[in-house]
């Protein structure tokens, strides 16, 4: 059975920066935990973990142009 934690907000883009630095830290960590919305979930990486990253650029003439930028991380726990 999955269970998903999804949270969204708007950040200045250094707040969005500082948050990822927190993810980073606490990945380099023993004790690798993360906020998502008011919960914090504890996860349990293992010394190497498969590194995904896609950025995605969309044109629209009506809508106007978008770029995301989507990391995963994935493994299987210790």
């Amino acid at each position: 059975m999955a269970e998903r934690t999804t949270g969204t907000e708007s950040l200045e883009r250094d707040q969005a920066a500082a948050r990822l630095e927190e993810i980073a830290e606490s990945l380099r960590s023993d004790d690798f935990t993360i906020r998502v919305d008011n919960k914090d979930i504890k996860l349990r990486p293992t010394d190497t973990v498969d590194f995904q990253i896609d950025v995605i650029e969309k044109q629209a003439m009506f809508r106007g142009d978008r770029e995301t930028v989507e990391i995963e991380l994935d493994w299987r726990p210790k």
